[in-house]
Parts: structure tokens; C-alpha cells; sequence
């Protein structure tokens, strides 16, 4: 809630998916998460009415039709499709994107850095990438898996939550599958905050992995 008040609305929406990533492996019942999701549903219709600003509105009416705006709120969808399609299936090759190097690409260094790979590397250049995203992912909850320790598992789970959502994100974004949010690459966006949170996320899992017979057990002189 304060993120959101900031107001920073995508990275609240990726704290709240992660936590409720979190409380479901610890293992909330299925009803309550039902439950929950209809209530959230329900309230929907008066979140987008009365509590988004303008300018978040306008981002997932934009979402829904980039093109009743080219110019304006539409531009980065559409710029950003452009860019895609136009690599084709092995790009136009390193620093040729005509998108990206003529600047019609908004963000191309860090919101928009996957349509600029997609332009230079083609289609088989961002496979490449997502199946070594895809990897990171697998050994990090390889990792949650054998922790011996319920505090371990959540742990490194969380953080591969974080690291996927952000991927899962920032791609359905660029390719006109989520609305444009402030969201970016891990490990390809430009910029030393993001690289600095990813690689402290990264030492977490691994020492979960280090510490992985250790058993977390509650103490009862313990006040927590």
C-alpha cells in the first residue's frame, strides 16, 4: 500500500503477487485463496473507477487499444511491436536495429531492452534468452526444493518469484500483453539498482542452498 501511494502501482501489483506466491507455499487453503480472488475480482470495477489516477487509467485503456492513440499514450506498445517484428527470425545483428538506434524505441536501454534484443537478435536470439532465464529458474527452485528447512524453501522461493514475475512482466509488456509499467529485465535493463537487488536475491538462494540440512526450529525462550 505505501509503494502503491508513491504511487508506483506495477511495482506494488509485483510485491503483492509475490508475497501471495509465498503464502500459498507455505500453505494457505484453497479456500481462502478462492475467497480471496473473488473478493479481489469484486473489486475491480471500483479500484480502476475511484482509485487509480488518470494517467493509470489511460495506461490500461491504452493496453487495450494502443492504436486509438499512435502518437501519444499508444506510442510505446506500438513502437515496441514494431521493434519485434521486425528482427524476424535472426535480427538485423548487434547495434543495426533501425527502432532502437533511430531512437523511435522509448526506453530502449531499460524498459524496452528486450524489443530492442528482439530487433537486433531475431526471434531465435530471444529464445535463447528466455531459456536461460528459464534455467536460472529451474536450479533456484531446485534449490527451495531441497532445503530441509520450511524457512529455506520460502525463502528461495520467494526470490524466484520476484526474478520470474519480473521476466513474465517486463516481456508481456514489451509484446502488448500487459500494460506499460515501470518494470525491468533482470540482468538486462540498464541500471545498478536492479543489478544490485537481483544479485542479493541470488546470494539469498544461494545460501539457502549452502545451508540446505540446516532445520530452522522454533525455541520456546525464544519471544518470536
Amino acid at each position: 500500500l505505501l509503494v502503491a501511494h508513491q504511487p508506483d502501482l506495477g511495482t506494488a501489483v509485483l510485491l503483492a503477487l509475490t508475497g501471495l506466491t509465498v503464502v500459498i507455499l507455505a500453505g494457505l487453503s484453497w479456500k481462502v485463496i478462492f475467497a480471496g480472488a473473488g473478493l479481489v475480482l469484486a473489486a475491480l470495477p471500483p479500484f480502476f473507477f475511484f482509485v487509480l489516477h488518470d494517467y493509470q487509467r489511460q495506461r490500461i485503456l491504452t493496453f487495450i487499444n494502443p492504436e486509438s492513440d499512435p502518437s501519444g499514450s499508444g506510442y510505446h506498445i506500438l513502437q515496441s511491436k514494431i521493434a519485434l517484428g521486425s528482427g524476424g527470425l535472426l535480427g538485423k545483428g548487434y547495434g543495426l536495429g533501425s527502432q532502437s538506434q533511430l531512437n523511435f524505441l522509448p526506453e530502449k536501454q531499460t524498459d524496452f531492452i528486450f524489443a530492442t534484443l528482439a530487433e537486433e537478435f531475431g526471434f531465435l536470439g530471444c529464445a535463447a534468452i528466455l531459456l536461460l532465464y528459464a534455467a536460472v529458474i529451474f536450479m533456484a527452485l531446485r534449490t527451495a526444493s531441497l532445503a530441509h528447512s520450511h524457512f529455506g524453501r520460502l525463502t528461495a522461493a520467494g526470490v524466484t518469484s520476484t526474478f520470474a514475475l519480473y521476466v513474465l512482466i517486463n516481456g508481456a509488456m514489451v509484446m502488448g500483453m500487459a500494460p506499460v509499467v515501470g518494470v525491468p529485465m533482470p540482468l538486462l535493463s540498464y541500471g545498478g539498482s536492479v543489478m544490485l537487488t537481483v544479485m542479493i536475491g541470488f546470494g539469498l538462494v544461494q545460501s539457502v542452498r549452502v545451508h540446505r540440512y540446516s532445520e530452522v526450529t522454533a525455541s520456546k525462550s525464544s519471544l518470536f
